[in-house]
Order: C-alpha cells, then structure tokens, then sequence
C-alpha cells in the first residue's frame, strides 16, 4: 500500500500545529498560576520530578519506534497477520516495561532529598508528590498505549492531535479550576493522571473503529523479534542520549542551584522546547510518509526530497531562533517578572542550543525511516558521556551557562557532525557528507546574517515591555524574511524547494503570489 504521503502530511501538519500550540499556550498559562498561587519552588519541584521520570522512561528502550519501523514494510504490502503479530508483541512489551519503571521509580525514593538544594516548601510531602508523578508515568504504559503506533505507522497523526487536542483543553481547564478552589498541588497532579488515562482510552476507541481487523494476534518469528530487538537497543542508547541532553540538564541546574533556579531554567527551556515542538510537527507528520517512501523509492531520490525539506526546515528553524533572541527577554520579563531573568549571554546561549538541535532534524528523520538506531550507538554513547560529563564540569565552573553550554558543544559536534555522517554511510551511499555539511553553513551564514540585523533594529525599541514586544515582533516577521528571501531565492534549491512548498501549504506556484516568490514576471 502505497500512503497517500501528501495529503497525510498537510493533515499531520495542521493538526499538530493546533494540538502543540494548545500545549505551549495552555501549560505556559499553567505555570503562570501555579506560580501565583503557589510558587515557584512548587514548579522547580514538578520540572524536577518530570526530568526524573524521562531517565526512567529509558526503560521504554525505543520499543514504540522500532515497532513502527517494523510495521512500514509489512502495510506496504497488505501484510495483516504480521501486523497483528507485532501489535501483540507490543503490548506485552509494554505491560513489562510499566513494571520495570514502577519498581526502578520505587527504588528512587529514599533519595529525592539529594536532588534538591535547600528546602523545599514545608506543604509538600516530596515522596507522595513524586509517587503521583510516577502512577502517572506507569499507566502510560498500562492502559492501552500500543495502540498509537497503528496511527504513527499510517501516517495518521492528526487523529492523535485531535485527541490531545480535546482531553488536554479539558484537563487543563480542571487544573485552573483545581488550583484556584483549592491551592492543592495534589490535586492538580491527580488531574494529570486522570488525563493520561482518558487520552489512552480515546486512543485504544479511535484505532478499533478505524482497524478492527487489526487487533493484536498471534506472534511474530525469531528472526523478526532479533530484527526488532536489534532495533530496540539502538534506540535505547539513542534515548539515552536525548534524555542525557534534555532531562540531567534540569536535574543538574537543581543539584548546583536550588528550586528557584530550575524553576527560572524551566521557563526558559519551555520556552524553547515550546518552538521545538511547533516544528516536530513537520518531523512527525512526514515520518511515516518518509518511512513508505524508502520501501518503496530508491536512495537517489530520497536523497533529493531530504534536501529539499531540509532548505524549507532550516529557513524556518533560522527564523524561530531569531524570534527567540529578540523576544525571550521582554516576553519573560513581561510574564515572570524581571527577577526571572537570565542575563543575556544565557539568552544567546539558549538561541544558539535551539538552532543547533534543528539542524539534525530531517536528516534524523530519514535515519529513523531507515531504522538506523543500532547503527548510530556509539555516536549516542559518546554524545550521553560527553553531555553529562560537560554539563558538570562547565556547570561548577560557569553556573547556568555552562549546563548549556555543555549540552551545545555535545550536540554539536557529537550529534550533528558524527550522527550525519552514518546515515550517509549506510543509506546514501553514493553520496558524500560533505556537500550536506556546506548547504548547513551557508544556512547558519545567512542565518547569522539575518541575526545580526534584526537583533541591531530590536535593540533600539523602547517603551514598555508591551509595546517593545509588538514592535520586536514586527520586525522579527519581516527583516529576517526578506533577508532569506533575497539572499536565496535566485540559487537552485530555493528553485526545487519552493514549488514544492507552495503545494504543501496550497499555494499555486502559477498564481500571483507563487510566481512572486519563485521570482517569476507574468506576461
């Protein structure tokens, strides 16, 4: 079967965008009142407590992905009974693995005092707190999660946004309501939990009615589960590896500097992972598509559709890290207040980690397509080593900076440099690394650019912080796009790349704006 790549991804990508930008608006809105009803100690602690359940969700091992891997060939040739097959060989997965981190989170308790600097407020009980985190982080696992995978494998995500979308809206809404009746933050945890088994059960709902046929059965073969398993163990040092780059980060900052200090470090890290998740929704929504495509398309022309996403993503990945240069301080002193404020060489810092961390993106999208994981371990070891080592070096050394600084300089050269060259090793074989590293620094050129100009012109508003934001805004849509687009739009990937682009979003390349910006004068 053949998916229908195009319309799948335009459908991904809308209601992803939707779903994550519920997620970024409505939480962001959450820790705002918590902070106000409660405090930001009381955010440190649930920042804290998340980054400890992501090292124990390294337990998962990558099951989720190297099951959907699987199921790409199988669905391309109307294989039924193996995907039966590997849906069952899931779920049984899965209900071990909730297990493992049930009993691996039990053992964690007698030391959640060493992870805290100072005190913590006299209201909490940290052990039943973290206990309610934990149930939540389990039934995740219990309660009907194998079924997304069918959704993922299909190319079909913007049923998962839709869902998340609706049980996320209503949970929130409870936690407001939680919060100001009551002041508990028990309470708004339980809200959590309540959460994450009604999106599972929506879940586990949708995918019956959309594949009844395809309820989990029979078992897969020894050669198949040796396949899988392989898989499995390259995604788990890979997950490693993010977790060692996202979770230790926060769990250093409140080891070295107390609750407060997370809680400031958490403001800025959502912030960021915020504009993060906006773009995953591209990654996510073309996975699947991009999975069909290697089946079924030869390396030559996977290679020529990864440069062209690649030219759309950096551009606006480039422009996402501009924004967040010129608008991180006012728009945080705005809603936190100017005590919560990084300087700002923590601000360029954090800029400098997001732009970096896209740069790998397709690339890393194309290597999952191809179930690369195993192959990819020793570059995941290395980054996971080096990123906890630096983080705590440079981070006695240099405070906050030196944390990020310490995650940047491993995502850098360990994850972009080492990690792109193996999928050219094992994928694009009759292509070299090389012309795929020049294309990223005439991208960080003209971004370092477009950079400079704008940040120069934003500096120079003044007024309010409301008007200063409006006005920083402005010039963050237009400065840094015009530069792109003069810069780019007479070389030859801007030629390939943005008929295709214009298709996605609906746009005639033949109508007034498309021949506008493909350069074209009409007759």
């Amino acid at each position: 079967m053949r998916l229908e790549r195009s319309k799948n991804a335009k459908r991904n990508i809308v209601y992803g965008i939707i779903n994550k930008l519920t997620m970024i608006i409505v939480p962001f809105i959450l820790r705002t009142v918590i902070i106000y009803f409660l405090g930001a100690e009381y955010l440190g602690l649930g920042s804290l407590f998340s980054s400890i359940l992501q090292v124990l969700n390294l337990t998962e091992l990558g099951f989720s992905s190297a099951v959907v891997y699987s199921l790409y060939d199988p669905i391309a040739h109307n294989d039924d009974d193996q995907i039966r097959a590997l849906m069952n060989f899931y779920k049984k997965a899965y209900r071990i693995i909730g297990c493992v981190i049930l009993a691996a989170g039990l053992i964690l308790l007698p030391f959640l005092p060493h992870l805290i600097k100072g005190s913590y407020p006299a209201a909490i009980n940290i052990y039943a707190l973290y206990l309610l985190y934990l149930i939540n982080t389990v039934i995740s696992y219990w309660c009907f999660a194998y079924r997304s995978v069918l959704l993922n494998a299909y190319q079909r995500v913007d049923i998962t946004s839709k869902i998340n979308l609706a049980v996320h809206l209503f949970s929130y809404s409870l936690q407001v309501v939680v919060l100001f009746l009551t002041r508990s933050y028990y309470a708004y945890t339980l809200c959590l939990v309540l959460a994450t088994i009604l999106n599972n059960l929506c879940v586990a709902w949708c995918t019956n009615r959309l594949f009844p046929n395809l309820q989990p059965a029979g078992s897969i073969s020894r050669g198949k589960r040796a396949e899988v398993m392989e898989k499995v163990k390259g995604l788990m040092i890979d997950k490693l590896c993010k977790t060692s780059r996202n979770a230790f980060d926060s769990i250093f900052v409140s080891a070295f500097f107390g609750l407060v200090a997370n809680a400031i470090y958490g403001n800025y890290f959502y912030i960021m992972n915020a504009v993060t998740m906006l773009l995953s929704t591209v990654s996510t929504a073309i996975l699947g598509g991009i999975g069909n495509s290697i089946a079924m398309d030869s390396p030559d022309k996977n290679y020529d559709d990864m440069n062209r996403i690649n030219f759309i993503y950096m551009w606006i990945a480039g422009w996402c890290t501009i924004c967040l240069l010129c608008l991180y301080q006012p728009f945080t002193a705005l809603v936190y207040g100017k005590k919560m404020l990084f300087p700002m060489s923590t601000v360029i810092l954090f800029c400098v980690y997001f732009y970096a961390l896209t740069m790998g993106d397709i690339r890393h999208v194309y290597a999952s397509g191809c179930g690369l994981w195993w192959q990819n371990r020793y570059r995941a070891v290395v980054e996971a080593v080096a990123n906890v080592g630096l983080n705590f070096i440079l981070g006695y050394f240099l405070g906050i900076n030196g944390i990020v600084l310490g995650t940047l300089i491993s995502l850098v050269i360990v994850n972009f440099f080492w990690g792109s060259t193996i999928i050219f090793k094992y994928y694009f074989v009759s292509k070299s690394p090389l012309a795929y590293f020049a294309s990223h620094g005439r991208y960080l050129l003209v971004t370092l650019l477009a950079a400079s100009v704008t940040y120069g012109l934003a500096s120079l508003t003044t007024g309010s912080l409301y008007v200063q934001l409006v006005i920083r805004a402005a010039l963050c849509i237009l400065v840094p796009n015009l530069i792109y687009l003069t810069v780019y739009r007479r070389t030859a990937i801007y030629r390939q790349a943005m008929p295709w682009a214009l298709r996605i979003v609906k746009i005639s390349p033949d109508g007034r704006l498309g021949r506008l910006l493909l350069g074209r004068v009409s007759n």
